[in-house]
């Protein structure tokens, strides 16, 4: 039998092990010091938009969750493209995260993209997701959906329609419908929505496809919205038909949330899920969804990845439908 002085050495070493282990942990820059720095949150569109007005109300609200800071940093372009781009040269340490909305699931079916949606990106949660709609100016002879595709039908390809950018949902749905319908259109890509509504009021664009940044416009009488693109009215215009109902069998909802860079240790990712999932119980941010017509579609992080690996499947279905498939 061992000795009690044995038994004794034995039980000092182990307990003396364990502040070895923490200290480590510690030194590491592990999750228990997580964030000790101000976290980089970017929206891949143009300030004062609807994106980059909600972004704002979550990076606020999931600050104070985390006892930390949360700076937005805009890179508008590429549809939306900058900020996922941005993830892949980052360092996996939760810092440097992006609003990810379905482009990210698209656009590689389209053209060469330097990133793999399946591989590249940590999904950390879903948050929330567009209402899209169809616009003229106020004073445009176009009064419904069916003038634009009478329109078409005598003009191929001169009636002009704005979108965020190519490949954004507002783009595909637009080319859904004309599909559908039979005609071509003309399709001019802007930045984002401050851009594509200033063409639209502008005169550049007969038309402009976008979020709901356009509400205030329609409310204030300078626009008249011809369609929204869910699967049932919006509560905010019950008047206004869906282009579903119209017949054109388009339905066209993009819930986006929060990435990463790939290989994010899974005890940050879970604290940024956690402080982000809490957003969503904030009065100030819902409220700043229901200024957009923005609904909570809250998934984990994994249900978000199995979300996004499914809607890589199902937008290349779309994109060769439309024959816009990249051409290999």
């Amino acid at each position: 039998m061992d000795s009690v002085d044995s038994r004794r050495r034995r039980l000092l070493k182990a307990v003396g092990s364990v502040p070895v282990v923490t200290l480590t942990r510690l030194a590491s820059g592990q999750p228990t010091s997580f964030p000790s720095r101000p976290i980089r949150l970017i929206c891949p569109f143009p300030p004062g938009g609807a994106t980059d007005v909600v972004m704002r109300a979550i990076a606020e609200s999931a600050a104070r969750s985390l006892a930390g800071t949360i700076v937005i940093e805009n890179k508008a372009g590429a549809s939306g493209l900058l900020g996922p781009i941005e993830l892949l040269n980052a360092k996996p340490d939760g810092y440097t995260l992006s609003q990810v909305g379905a482009t990210v699931a698209r656009l590689p079916h389209m053209q060469k993209t330097a990133f793999d949606p399946l591989r590249d990106f940590t999904y950390i949660v879903g948050l929330t997701g567009y209402t899209f709609g169809l616009v003229v100016r106020a004073d445009s002879p176009i009064k419904s959906v069916q003038d634009i595709v009478d329109y078409a039908k005598s003009n191929p390809e001169r009636y002009s329609f704005g979108s965020p950018g190519i490949g954004t949902t507002p783009h595909i749905a637009v080319e859904q419908f004309a599909w559908r319908s039979g005609v071509k259109l003309l399709h001019v890509p802007y930045k984002g929505f401050s851009e594509g509504i200033q063409g639209l009021l502008g005169g550049h664009v007969m038309a402009y496809s976008d979020s709901t940044g356009w509400g205030p416009h329609v409310d204030a009488g300078t626009c008249r919205l011809l369609a929204t693109y869910g699967a049932k009215r919006t509560r905010r215009w019950p008047q206004v038909p869906t282009l579903q109902e119209l017949g054109y069998e388009t339905v066209a909802e993009a819930p986006y949330g929060i990435g990463g860079p790939k290989g994010m240790d899974p005890v940050v990712t879970s604290r940024l899920h956690d402080a982000f999932k809490r957003t969503l119980d904030d009065p100030k941010v819902i409220d700043t969804f229901d200024k957009f017509d923005q609904p909570v579609i809250y998934m984990d992080t994994a249900e978000y990845s199995r979300y996004m690996r499914d809607d890589f499947v199902r937008q290349k279905a779309v994109v060769e439908r439309l024959g816009l498939l990249l051409k290999t």
